[in-house]
């Protein structure tokens, strides 16, 4: 059941260059989030091409399954300093990020092709929401998955309201949003946030081999599974709308600029 059409990675390439992507398999696209030098914190042009690529490979005959990892020991950090800074400033920039945050949720939601996250390493905010909403997460032992919204001063917006309570209850999603808490990989599993946990050399590998089975399947049953499963997520859709209008509220208020510092200079907030 496998495609026989090739996927194309230099239109993905040229159409959103803050990526990287390779085809390991036949019928798999893999999508790397590549800033190796700040733990692949999402710039500008990063946080966009996240936001719009969902789309591009809902509409590829040629791709039936895709894997998503960070480049080198981690997933992403979240927004870097400098976008956070531009939101803070600049309304036509909080206006743009706040659009993109949303279409990267929904188009991952509503992106017909089955995807899957290798999370090693850290997994912060936008970043997380990617990992979170992959159709299968797979995380290494010692990853470290963590909202990060809070600490910076603004409301858990991005993914998490609309899909912690879901995975691992509301008392849990109370607990490490409101308090802020880094989950590692295996209590990640423990508790339902990801569906697997492996030791870190193995996160790459084993989630090659569940893109290969995904790829392999009936891309209609695939498709329209996954479809009906998400309309949990569809459902909770006026809460992340809320969540994400809170949180970009956040960036006008005074507690930004003391997160931000304090997370600048590593003091606790």
């Amino acid at each position: 059941m496998s495609s026989a059409a090739p996927v194309s990675l230099a239109a993905y390439r040229a159409a959103h260059p803050a990526l990287q992507f390779e085809a390991p398999l036949p019928g798999v696209l893999e999508v790397i989030i590549a800033n190796e030098a700040r733990l692949n914190a999402a710039g500008a042009a990063l946080h966009r091409d996240l936001a719009q690529v969902w789309r591009s490979i809902d509409s590829d005959p040629a791709i039936r399954a895709v894997l998503v990892r960070g480049a080198g020991a981690h997933f992403c950090a979240g927004g870097d300093f400098a976008l956070i800074d531009e939101m803070i400033a600049d309304d036509a920039a909080l206006v743009r990020v706040w659009k993109e945050a949303s279409d990267l949720v929904y188009n991952m939601v509503n992106c017909s092709k089955p995807i899957v996250s290798a999370i090693r390493g850290s997994a912060v905010g936008a970043g997380l929401a990617v990992a979170l909403l992959a159709d299968i997460a797979i995380a290494g032992r010692s990853a470290r998955l963590m909202d990060g919204h809070r600490r910076l001063g603004v409301a858990a917006g991005d993914h998490a309201v609309l899909i912690w309570p879901l995975l691992c209850g509301l008392a849990r999603a109370r607990y490490y949003l409101l308090l802020n808490e880094p989950v590692t990989g295996e209590v990640a599993e423990r508790i339902g946030l990801v569906a697997r946990c492996v030791d870190d050399e193995a996160v790459y590998g084993d989630a090659l081999e569940v893109a290969r089975k995904l790829a392999a399947g009936s891309a209609t049953a695939m498709q329209w599974t996954k479809r009906a499963l998400n309309n949990w997520l569809r459902l909770a859709g006026p809460n992340f709308d809320a969540s994400l209008a809170l949180e970009f509220l956040g960036f006008r208020l005074p507690d930004i600029r003391a997160g931000l510092e304090a997370v600048k200079n590593k003091r606790p907030v």
